[in-house]
């Protein structure tokens, strides 16, 4: 018997090359939402439809519809952009959106929020008119914005990863004409239209791509469906292992879902990557579950057909056999905050963004300190998969402004502590309609505390990975962090424990449904224990596995499941 597939499914056949009736909700002024089967169609285009949950009980009791407006995702493969296009970025947040702010995201980009329906189009034209940037495919079942290692430092390689992520995300864009006619008024095309990709189903589910340049692992390869993890030697690419079938989503009280670790699948010769990335995007098109979308990642694909047949597939398509996997060592993940000199004699500032939040809070106007560094700076801007900024190729002649300009809007502090700039968050509540508790608004303040347990245990200047989702889908990357905090409700969380610092290993649950004073005391317990009790230059999340914490709890408690 045939399972009955999705309806998101019908939606993408029927949308004709994801145009649906857009122009018709654009248009339709009695409400600031879209109609059901466009709010999935707006995705493919970076739009997140959302509501002012903090203002919904007010609205309803007004009797007005809730408080809508649309996260916009732009499409920056690599993260980089000139400062003339920052300036523009940073307009058109102020004159456009109601939050004003502009936010960098994990997936190494930035996003809008707050663009109410009426300002949709006036947003896509400036941006596409004035700084050169799109939307497209940032969202929906499509390969999303492609993200690459933007350590400064190996400038030489680094261009040649970040060239390549570029390569990649234009290889994976539409064909339709949909984007350029609903947004930008293009002409609408007449003749019929082909996805020789994604044919008119597109793929099952989103898709990520991530460009590695060990030893840094800062895109967490394994939240990525497809990896391409360079091999050096003598200071050169000479190719690249493909790890496929990342990925850290899952479904509360569904057993069936889980966080999963890529598969390395082997070495290609650097110029077989697009074929290579062709035929795994193809391969989990046509062999992707369409059924359940909790299930249509590539990871449950791999699941559910076997490694060994998907990878198989991919060879045949790609016309290229694996060899064995290269040599290559991860050492560090997090972003190196301050100044590092490149091989080009170029200085690079990576700046730390809590929350990856650009806004003028008091005491730190780093939106407007961003802007008058902008106006001066000669280099460009990279944003990071962690959620922080580098003002990169900084001459010498020119570094102690920037400096100066930086402190003066709080972008440098001394005080900035080591645990806090290994912390981040998803953001959660109160817009994302996903959300179950919070995570962005809740991130500071345990911070504070974990730093305070630091101090109380005599360890300060040691750190942890710390991350919050606010729901189990896994966009703040909770589930590869060695205190990982997934949301259940408000107030009240899921605990993992024992990640490690390289980002490789998949932490496991250690308490349920538990509210922010005993995550507080749990962890006092712990950061005590591991204080006391570990071995020389051991990590936190080391220590949990060899002390035995997280095994005795599993065992105890058979429904805490990784």
């Amino acid at each position: 018997m045939t399972q009955k597939l999705h309806d998101n499914e019908r939606i993408k056949i029927q949308s004709n090359f994801l145009r649906g009736n857009l122009v018709e909700g654009i248009n339709d002024t009695t409400t600031g939402s879209f109609h059901p089967d466009e709010v999935q169609l707006v995705k493919f285009h970076g739009l997140y439809q959302q509501d002012n949950r903090d203002r919904r009980a007010e609205r309803k009791q007004q009797k007005l519809e809730p408080l809508y407006s649309f996260l916009l995702r732009a499409r920056l493969p690599g993260g980089v952009v000139t400062p003339e296009q920052w300036l523009e970025i940073d307009r058109i947040a102020e004159e456009l959106t109601d939050a004003g702010s502009i936010r960098i995201t994990t997936r190494q980009t930035f996003q809008y929020h707050g663009i109410f329906k009426r300002n949709l189009k006036s947003v896509f034209q400036e941006l596409k008119f004035k700084a050169n940037i799109d939307s497209i495919f940032t969202a929906g079942d499509v390969n999303r914005n492609t993200i690459c290692t933007s350590n400064p430092e190996q400038s030489e390689l680094h261009t040649e990863v970040y060239e390549l992520s570029k390569k990649i995300s234009e290889h994976f864009l539409p064909k339709s004409n949909a984007y350029a006619e609903i947004w930008l008024d293009g002409e609408k095309v007449l003749e019929t239209e082909e996805e020789p990709i994604y044919h008119n189903i597109f793929l099952p589910r989103k898709f990520k791509i991530a460009v590695a340049l060990p030893p840094y692992n800062d895109v967490d390869i394994h939240a990525n469906d497809l990896n391409f993890i360079a091999i050096i030697e003598n200071n050169k690419i000479t190719g690249y292992n493909v790890v496929v079938g990342a990925g850290l989503g899952m479904t509360h009280g569904d057993k069936t879902t889980f966080p999963r670790l890529g598969d390395d699948f082997g070495f290609i010769t650097a110029d077989k990557v697009m074929e290579v990335a062709e035929a795994v995007v193809t391969t989990q098109r046509d062999l992707g579950g369409r059924v359940s979308r909790s299930h249509a990642r590539t990871k449950y694909t791999l699941e559910t057909h076997g490694i060994e047949t998907f990878k198989k597939e991919v060879e045949k398509r790609a016309g290229i056999t694996f060899a064995a996997p290269g040599a290559y060592e991860f050492t560090e993940r997090g972003d190196r905050i301050g100044w590092v000199k490149g091989i080009d004699n170029k200085w690079h500032l990576t700046v730390f963004i809590e929350n990856g939040r650009i806004l003028d809070f008091d005491g730190k106007p780093l939106k407007s300190g961003l802007v008058k560094i902008a106006k001066v700076h000669q280099g460009t801007f990279r944003m990071t998969a962690n959620q922080n900024l580098v003002i990169a190729s900084v001459p010498e002649s020119e570094k102690d402004h920037i400096e100066k300009l930086a402190r003066e809007c709080g972008l440098i502090d001394d005080g900035t502590s080591e645990q806090r700039i290994d912390s981040m968050a998803c953001v959660s509540l109160p817009t994302c309609p996903l959300a179950m508790a919070e995570a962005e608004r809740y991130l500071p303040s345990l911070t504070d505390d974990v730093e305070g347990l630091l101090a109380k245990h005599n360890i300060a200047k040691d750190h942890i990975i710390l991350r919050i989702t606010g729901c189990p889908n896994g966009c703040g990357r909770a589930m590869l962090a060695e205190i990982g905090l997934v949301g259940k409700a408000p107030g009240r969380y899921n605990l993992h424990l024992g990640g490690d610092r390289i980002g490789t290993r998949i932490p496991k649950m250690y308490a349920e449904n538990i509210d922010e004073t005993t995550i507080v005391s749990t962890l006092d317990e712990l950061i005590g224990r591991w204080a006391t009790e570990r071995t020389e230059n051991e990590d936190f999340g080391d220590f949990v596995i060899r002390a035995g914490i997280i095994a005795e709890v599993v065992v105890a408690a058979r429904d805490f499941h990784a």
